[in-house]
């Protein structure tokens, strides 16, 4: 363990770094999923069509493929941003499918009665799907998009290990690659390690929610 040690500043840097990764991609994939999931209940047929073609696309795509699309498609329509820009907006992307698919399966587990309720007090399809069936919905689908969650909190390395750099991946790359560490110890009680307290904290959360939402129901 001692290559760990000798590098620890550079795995702390990875660590935070992969975190961001995972804050940014969290903050955009949980709306833009939600708001899919909408698209795909919706009564208007445009919309639904298209929540079914994001779906469709981007779950039976290969989440490298959405990533090279981002790094190297965009600029070439001149979109240029960072690295790290395309590296997140690819997650987002990729992971959006999912967490719809996840709330969508909640949406349909709420009973008709509710949007039927909801239309006789005079709301409209975005008010009743915001105020009345959204809420009992995001309740259901906790221990999916938890599932859906963690595996966008692995996911997370092949962000860096396509190119973004600084991250958890990457630093071991580094050690390894360029200044000649032994891969074992630096991948399994560095890199690895350090995608186990992000991915194991976010499930011991997943679960107080889940109990939290269970005492609420």
């Amino acid at each position: 363990m001692s290559p760990v040690f000798d590098n620890i500043d550079l795995f702390v840097d990875g660590f935070l770094t992969s975190l961001k990764i995972i804050l940014f991609a969290l903050a955009g994939a949980l709306p833009l999923g939600v708001l899919i999931a909408a698209c795909r209940v919706s009564p208007i047929p445009p919309l639904r069509a298209f929540g079914t073609f994001w779906v469709t696309t981007f779950r039976n795509t290969p989440l490298t493929v959405v990533l090279f699309f981002c790094a190297f498609g965009f600029p070439e329509l001149g979109i240029n941003r960072s690295f790290f820009f395309f590296g997140v907006l690819g997650l987002v992307l990729y992971t959006s499918a999912f967490v719809c698919e996840a709330v969508r399966s909640g949406i349909n587990s709420v009973p008709a009665g509710q949007a039927e309720a909801a239309r006789s007090i005079g709301l409209n399809f975005s008010q009743g799907l915001r105020f009345v069936v959204l809420p009992q919905a995001l309740r259901t689908v906790v221990p999916p998009l938890g599932s859906v969650l963690i595996a966008m909190m692995k996911n997370s390395a092949v962000v860096g290990a396509f190119g973004v750099g600084g991250d958890l991946w990457s630093t071991g790359a580094s050690l390894t690659s360029a200044q000649g560490y032994a891969t074992f110890p630096i991948y399994v009680g560095g890199v690895a390690v350090g995608y186990l307290i992000i991915t194991l904290t976010a499930g011991a959360l997943l679960q107080l929610l889940e109990r939290k939402v269970a005492i609420a129901r």
